[in-house]
């Protein structure tokens, strides 16, 4: 089997629990993607081959367009197989109110999360299309998509909102050439993303707004992705699923 599995922002949290379990749902070749952190990419690769798969480490900044553009005529050089891609590479800046939202933050945002996101589709589906041989795409949105996050992340809950609206555009326009689109929405997740945010523990003290009572793990996100991008999902398209524990 020539399928290949391109994750983005594989380094760590859903992309990398995401890569290191496709190889048990059939992915024998995955892209590795990362934007800085490459000990933790090389680390996924490492766990994807101990399982028998076979890893690609490729590196690119998702707010550079010519960088992505590399990366995918790198990924043109491979053996022609079926391509699933995982859209989530993301980030986040400091919490802050409406007053820090300065126009260089909010634009470094939607850089990376926002339009990095609809270019990795596009020349995703220029490789899809290439190949001939179809595929399936799963952007990962966040449940602040429909919360706002206020006084914390509102603008990177704004780029996910753009995603989502994005994902519902593409599945329409791919459908009639069999190729599926769908997201998923995670919740409080147990990722360093949160770290990176300069609130390590947020997800551990919003947890008890969560009606399950508890936060949610990569490894469950993952299982969602994998679902979707698989043929157990043949008649889904244009679908956004929460994977937030009721939130």
């Amino acid at each position: 089997m020539n399928d290949l599995l391109i994750v983005t922002g594989a380094s760590s949290g859903i992309g990398a629990a995401t890569a290191r379990m496709a190889v048990f749902n059939g992915w024998q070749r995955i892209a590795v993607h990362y934007g800085q952190d490459k000990a933790g990419a090389e680390e996924t690769c490492a766990m994807v081959e101990s399982m028998g798969g076979q890893a690609y480490l490729f590196q690119a900044d998702m707010a550079k367009p010519k960088q992505i553009e590399k990366m995918f005529q790198k990924l043109a050089e491979l053996k022609p197989g079926r391509i699933g891609l995982v859209n989530n590479a993301g980030m986040v800046q400091p919490t802050a109110s409406i007053a820090d939202l300065t126009p260089d933050r909010v634009a470094q945002v939607f850089a990376v999360n926002t339009l990095g996101a609809i270019e990795v589709a596009r020349q995703a589906v220029l490789m899809m299309r290439g190949w001939g041989k179809g595929g399936s795409i799963v952007n990962v949105s966040s449940a602040a998509a429909r919360l706002g996050s206020a006084n914390m992340y509102v603008d990177y809950a704004a780029t996910k909102g753009a995603v989502e609206t994005f994902t519902l555009g593409l599945a329409d326009e791919l459908a009639p050439e069999g190729i599926r689109v769908n997201a998923i929405r995670p919740g409080l997740i147990e990722t360093p993303i949160h770290g990176k945010g300069g609130a390590p523990d947020r997800a551990q003290k919003l947890a008890p707004n969560v009606p399950m009572q508890r936060t949610g793990l990569p490894e469950e996100c993952a299982e969602a992705i994998l679902w979707l991008l698989s043929e157990r999902a043949s008649y889904v398209t244009r679908a956004i699923l929460d994977v937030a524990g009721g939130r």
